[in-house]
Parts: C-alpha cells; structure tokens; sequence
C-alpha cells in the first residue's frame, strides 16, 4: 500500500510540473521588420583600397518562441548606394553594382534572408548563433555567423556583422579565383554586410 501511495505521489507530481511548465512557457511572439529604423551597411575591398554604402532592409517576421528564433526578411537590391564616392564615380559604381556584372537588380530586384534556426553561444544572453539560407540573384547558399539579439516586450533588435563570399552566388566580376593577370584591378571575393534589423511586436 505505502509502496502504491508513494508511485502515485510520484505521478501526481511530475504532472504538477508538468503543468507549471506549461503554464509558465512565454506565448510564441512575432515581431514585424520595420525598415525605416533597420540599417544595412555593405563593404567591397579591393587591392587598392575599400567602397561602402547602404542597402536597405524589406518586409520580413522575427518570431521568438522560448528560446528558438526564426524569421526572414529582405533586401531591395536596387537600393544599393556608394556612400564613399561623390558625383559622377558614385553614380558610375552605384549602377555598376546594380548591373549584370554585379547583381543584376533589373532580373533579381530582391535578396533574401530567412533564419534557420539561432541558437545561444558565449558568455551573455543576447550572443547567438544563427544558421540561415541567404539568397542573392536567386541563388540560395547556407551561412552561419554570430549575432547580438536583444528582445523585449515591444522590439527585438538584432546586430552582425556577415561574411559573404560573392562568387558563390555567380557575382564573378574582378574576381581572381576566375580571372587572371587582373592585377591592382582584383576585387575581393568577401563582401561584408553590417546588420541592424529592428522588429517591432505586433499589435
């Protein structure tokens, strides 16, 4: 009998928790991207120095359930500026950069990024690892990098700093893994995308 009461306590139990987990679990949120307040900063290095500019971030979901995230968003590629140029160089390397030769915005006017799954690392909260299929003149390669992820009741900001190899999303222009004798004309393959995506908790 003593051994009967004492399985019955243990069920009773682990259902109590059960229960009080469940009943404890944060409510699975969405957040909307808000573009005015997102900012995207690209830089192409080349032998002779550097070009930077913005593009800007699209319509896109960050959902937070527990500790799991996931979302996509995107990016309007023919909105591609030069931010370290002036007049007719600017203009020149501004629609270089939207033509075939780079990204081919007329055919492929939008990238996309969607988050696979984004996991904690590091010693802080907000350090996560996010794993994602990013899309690019619709090619759709797997990247990972490290992001800063902050969440509370009304926004969730996110920050990183990508790594993007560009030929592997057939942007092969001044490339010297596929040129020869280019010379101080060599762009580098790597461009990097400086990421601050703000979402804001639907009404």
């Amino acid at each position: 009998m003593k051994s009967f009461s004492k399985s019955l306590f243990f069920v009773m139990s682990m259902a109590l928790i059960v229960a009080v987990t469940f009943a404890f679990k944060p409510a699975a949120k969405m957040y909307k991207v808000n573009p005015s307040l997102s900012k995207i900063k690209w830089t192409g290095e080349k032998v002779t120095g550097e070009h930077w500019g913005m593009v800007k971030a699209q319509s896109g979901h960050l959902h937070m359930d527990g500790d799991q995230i996931k979302g996509d968003f995107e990016i309007d590629m023919s909105s591609i500026d030069v931010r370290d140029l002036e007049g007719e160089h600017k203009q020149k390397l501004e629609g270089h950069l939207k033509s075939a030769d780079f990204f081919g915005v007329e055919k492929h006017p939008m990238a996309k990024f969607t988050i696979k799954k984004a996991y904690r690392q590091g010693k802080e909260k907000n350090e996560y690892k996010v794993v994602g299929d990013l899309t690019i003149k619709g090619i759709t390669k797997e990247i990972s990098f490290p992001a800063k992820i902050d969440v509370s009741k009304d926004q969730m900001k996110a920050k990183a700093t990508i790594k993007v190899d560009r030929t592997a999303f057939d942007v092969r222009y001044g490339s010297g893994s596929f040129f020869d004798n280019l010379g101080d004309k060599t762009i580098y393959d790597e461009f990097t995308l400086d990421v601050d995506l703000v979402g804001q908790a639907n009404s």
